[in-house]
């Protein structure tokens, strides 16, 4: 891999949960920095759902700078170059996206909202920690794919059934 980092998004409509937990997660387990992870929504809600902050504190992954953010940040000409976009609820990834920096690699890594799940705190707490541990897995296999080494279209099938695990 060259020295440069990758730069990931990852889109969620609220940027709440799901794609700010994928971030924090890219970069607490990114080694060297060789990816850095970054979150946006097409209709953030502005804050970082509580539940999300507490899941990642009691993980031991590292909330600072986390914050709900407009997915036209990463779309401006002075923006990072992009390499990945991944996709994790299926609104976003129905949405027309902007044009993103750079001619990075996209897939659909679907997961439930867990912001959205009714019922005592107990019950929400369960569905967070589900999400998170798909989000772990599906970032698990991608840190181990040997980029430098898969060919493009490779790499987006190889993608592809990642979200599908």
């Amino acid at each position: 891999m060259s020295e440069q980092p990758k730069h990931v998004l990852f889109l969620c409509t609220g940027n709440s949960a799901r794609s700010i937990m994928a971030e924090a997660l890219l970069n607490a387990r990114s080694k060297n920095r060789a990816f850095i992870g970054h979150s946006a929504g097409s209709h953030p809600g502005g804050q970082v759902n509580p539940l999300t902050i507490e899941l990642l504190q009691k993980s031991r992954v590292p909330t600072d700078g986390l914050r709900s953010k407009n997915w036209d940040e990463f779309a401006r000409p002075d923006s990072p170059k992009l390499d990945f976009v991944f996709t994790v609820c299926d609104s976003a990834a129905g949405e027309t996206c902007p044009l993103w920096p750079g001619q990075p690699v996209t897939a659909h890594w679907g997961v439930e909202d867990p912001a959205a799940i009714e019922g005592d705190d107990d019950t929400r707490r369960k569905a967070f920690l589900r999400v998170f541990t798909t989000l772990q897995r599906r970032l698990d296999f991608f840190l181990a794919l040997p980029l430098d080494k898969i060919d493009g279209l490779a790499l987006k099938q190889r993608l592809d059934s990642i979200g599908k695990s």
